[in-house]
């Protein structure tokens, strides 16, 4: 049923800060930049930006996308590095996976995971 991660969507009230930040962070243009939405391709999936508009704001609960990144000490480095705060620490959960999560200035979870056995490892 499932086929795999398409899009993650984060709900922001500042649009324009929102998509100037992942830019940074991303080092990468959006593929879509308006008011309205702002979508960024990351290895093949998408991370998009969308107006709270009357949404409550993100507060670090509910659900937690996982992206995949080789090296997870320098990923959570790099995103401390760009404002976002300290979630949950790198730590190990067995099998050599490593996970752990920043939350950006906008109260976004953004999880990040060392799997030696990803499928995207790429």
């Amino acid at each position: 049923m499932l086929k795999g991660l398409e899009t993650v969507v984060y709900f922001v009230a500042d649009m324009r800060a929102a998509t100037d930040w992942y830019k940074k962070v991303l080092a990468v243009e959006p593929n879509h930049d308006t008011p309205y939405y702002s979508g960024f391709t990351v290895a093949g999936d998408e991370l998009g930006l969308h107006p709270l508009e009357g949404k409550p704001a993100a507060s670090g609960q509910g659900q937690t996308a996982y992206w995949s990144v080789a090296d997870i000490k320098a990923a959570f480095a790099h995103f401390i590095e760009h404002g976002a705060r300290e979630h949950t620490a790198p730590q190990d959960v067995g099998g050599g996976i490593l996970i752990g999560a920043v939350e950006d200035p906008f109260g976004n979870l953004v999880g990040l995971i060392q799997n030696p056995n990803s499928p995207n490892r790429r």
